[in-house]
């Protein structure tokens, strides 16, 4: 993208206008008037793997290391609602995340953290209504009010249709679940964010940095109109809307983006939504670093990559941040790499004196060029959207999709070419290691992290690489029958009857989904039960 040069870069442009001061409206330099001086972002990481137990382990390290709120990843068949002795759950059983299927694993996982002191994210979409479920419940077990839990749930299903692909059912009753979240939310979570719209998987499937702010609130704009369809007031769901952007290479224009969409999206909630309250208008959002960008040659050039894209995720403004590990193109990170990706933050943090001043960049011929060209050009997008018949139709027909691929296409050609420089990859490189693309973390919704370190797999640095236990899904599938043998059969029948039934009449689903939670209904069967009601979404080919 052009990097502005001079004033005249900047014609027309009023700092009264599209800047305005930090903490208020269009809050292009942040949400706070302080921002860092004040409160520093979220340090968290993203960790999840094998059973709960392990993944629980690794909680506790992070949380001894300064980590200050945890993020859950889920294996593919919790993402998909299966339970483990399903057949399409083999061999995924605890691999790219931690494998959930009843009440039992999920206190398991939050054993001895204290769930009103902790604040927890957890990246789930198809079964987000389950998994909120399960946490309300153990947050009852624990004893903690429910106005005392905070914490995020990903719940942002369009986006899955769009870029991930770990959807259950069709558009429009996956909208009922997310509508039904937020109106739980509202009146029994005050502090809970109930929905965090997605830009990063839309990035790491081959979007450019415009695409990213474009289609994230595209599907944002999809879901406020949903909530205010299900009769929930903007100025309240609207403070507990969060954002999930990536942080990419180019650093500018990475900065950019995150001040660009800040301001975007307060004039979308107060322009087209008629938000008055400024919290209602705040971009509130957390930041990951980008895992297409990691490459399995040179793993730790990786170290550098991250620290670049964390600093722009910082001077952009963001809430929270995860940053990568290094050996993440080859595996789930080891506890080394977990402890260096962390402390490339706090370094940023405590080190290099840019959380000193609030929105250093402000003022900068290039940044505010950049900021005004993708704020400009996310609205074209936008427009286009509304014109083919609003964001479910563009993704029905396959508009969106065809848009990324279009970009990630473009972008791996450009590597190919050598036009794109990857360091160490196409360029830079070491004999022996051969040019492969640069690879993406795999189905996680993001990278994480696991605990047990089985020190089996080596890489061309000789670096031991993360394994998850073999053992795991037999274990797994072993606990699952023995919490089927032990519970109480009558009850569990009759609440997943009331589950049936609220899927049918349309009442809320989160109590009956809690009172079969409570009941030992597994994930799986709560997810079955809504089949039978809602169907299954077959992609278009």
């Amino acid at each position: 993208m052009h990097h502005a040069r001079t004033l005249e870069d900047l014609a027309g442009w009023t700092p009264e206008a599209e800047l305005g001061v930090p903490g208020e409206f269009p809050f292009t330099r942040g949400i706070h008037p302080n921002m860092y001086r004040s409160r520093l972002w979220t340090m968290r990481q993203y960790a999840g793997f094998a059973t709960a137990e392990e993944s629980n382990a690794r909680y506790r390290y992070l949380l001894a290391q300064g980590v200050s709120g945890l993020s859950v990843a889920f294996d593919l068949p919790t993402q998909i609602g299966y339970d483990p002795d399903h057949p399409l759950a083999a061999g995924e059983v605890g691999r790219v995340g931690v494998s959930i299927d009843s009440i039992d694993d999920m206190a398991a996982l939050f054993d001895g953290i204290p769930l009103d002191q902790v604040s927890t994210s957890m990246t789930i979409n198809a079964t987000a209504i389950i998994l909120l479920s399960l946490y309300v419940a153990v947050a009852k077990r624990q004893g903690v009010a429910l106005t005392k839990v905070s914490g995020t749930i990903q719940n942002d299903i369009l986006k899955e249709y769009i870029a991930r692909g770990t959807y259950i059912y069709p558009p429009r009753p996956s909208m009922r679940l997310v509508t039904d979240i937020m109106a739980f939310g509202e009146r029994e979570l005050p502090n809970w964010n109930t929905i965090s719209i997605s830009g990063y998987h839309i990035r790491e499937a081959g979007s450019t940095a415009v695409q990213e702010v474009a289609f994230t609130f595209a599907n944002a704009i999809a879901y406020v109109q949903a909530a205010i369809a299900s009769g929930l007031d903007v100025n309240q769901f609207g403070q507990r809307l969060s954002f999930f952007f990536n942080a990419h290479n180019d650093f500018l224009e990475e900065i950019a983006k995150f001040r660009a969409a800040r301001r975007l999206w307060a004039r979308i909630m107060r322009d087209r939504f008629g938000a008055t309250n400024p919290r209602a208008q705040q971009l509130r959002f957390h930041t990951q670093t980008a895992g297409s960008t990691l490459t399995a040659q040179q793993p730790d050039n990786n170290i550098v990559r991250v620290a670049l894209q964390a600093l722009a995720a910082v001077l952009g403004g963001t809430q929270s941040l995860h940053c990568n590990g290094r050996d993440e193109a080859m595996s789930l990170p080891t506890e080394e790499s977990a402890r260096v990706a962390l402390r490339t933050q706090q370094i940023i943090a405590a080190e290099s004196g840019v959380a000193n001043t609030v929105d250093p960049v402000a003022g900068s011929y290039a940044v505010e060029s950049l900021t005004n060209t993708i704020e400009q050009e996310a609205e074209e997008i936008l427009a286009r959207i509304e014109r083919t018949g609003g964001t479910l139709a563009a993704i029905e027909n396959g508009l969106i999709q065809r848009e990324i691929q279009d970009s990630a296409f473009r972008a791996q050609q450009a590597i190919d070419a050598g036009r794109s420089i990857v360091v160490g990859v196409n360029k830079f490189t070491e004999k022996g290691t051969g040019v492969i693309s640069t690879s993406a973390t795999g189905a996680r919704a993001g990278p994480g992290s696991g605990s047990k370190e089985i020190e089996t797999g080596v890489r061309n640095d000789s670096r031991p690489l993360f394994q998850v236990d073999p053992d795991v899904e037999p274990r797994q599938i072993a606990r699952l029958h023995a919490l089927r043998a032990g519970r109480d059969a009558d009850a569990w029948r009759a609440a997943l009857a009331v589950v049936s039934r609220a899927a049918s009449d349309g009442s809320n689903l989160v109590p009956p989904i809690v009172a079969a939670v409570e009941a030992r209904a597994t994930v799986g069967e709560i997810a079955d039960t809504m089949r039978t009601v809602f169907g299954e979404f077959e992609e278009r080919r």
